[in-house]
This record gives structure tokens, sequence and C-alpha cells, in this order.
């Protein structure tokens, strides 16, 4: 007889991912819209609360506030200076999360 631990380890990434995903984490996926200053700067930017989430992680795990995480990413990332911050953050965090995993 198959073990449910059994089960789920031979469970297929999407399948394990998709029973993840149900009604109960929909605010994960709503869009929020955060401002802060970077170098002085005020600006708003709009991610899912699921990345706002790893953010707060992020701050927590460096000790600082996430405006200078954002901060830190936007010096280091080539692609945020383009206008596209939101998805270099979004890149960071599955990065993130890639390496705590």
């Amino acid at each position: 007889m198959e073990t449910e631990a059994g089960a789920a380890a031979e469970e297929k990434p999407l399948a394990r991912m998709f029973s993840l995903c149900n009604a109960e984490q929909n605010a994960e996926y709503q869009p929020e819209k955060r401002s802060l200053r970077i170098h002085g700067h005020s600006t708003t930017i709009r991610l899912e609360r699921a990345f706002w989430s790893v953010l707060d992680e992020l701050a927590r795990d460096e000790g600082v506030t996430v405006a200078a995480v954002v901060t830190k990413i936007a010096d280091h990332c080539q692609f945020a200076n383009e206008k596209n911050l939101a998805s270099c953050l979004r890149v960071v965090c599955l990065k993130y999360i890639n390496t705590c995993v």
C-alpha cells in the first residue's frame, strides 16, 4: 500500500504547485501598490502580494526595511534603470525563494 508521503514525493511539480493554489490563497494574486523612496525619489511599485511577502521576508533577513531592499536591488539590477524595476523585483524574489529551498 502506497503511503501519503510516497504519493506526494512522486507527484509531479505542476500538480504539487496546483494543489497549493486554492481559493484560500486568492489574496496572494492580488496586485498591491506600495509607495517608497529610492535615493530620495518617491516611486510607486505594483506587485502581486505574494512578491511583497517575499520582499518583506528578505528585508527581515537582511535586517533592513523593504525600501532599503528595493533600493539595493534597483542599484544592482541592470534592467531596473530601463523602467523595469517591478520585473527585476519579481525575478529577484524567485531567485531568493529558490536559494531558500
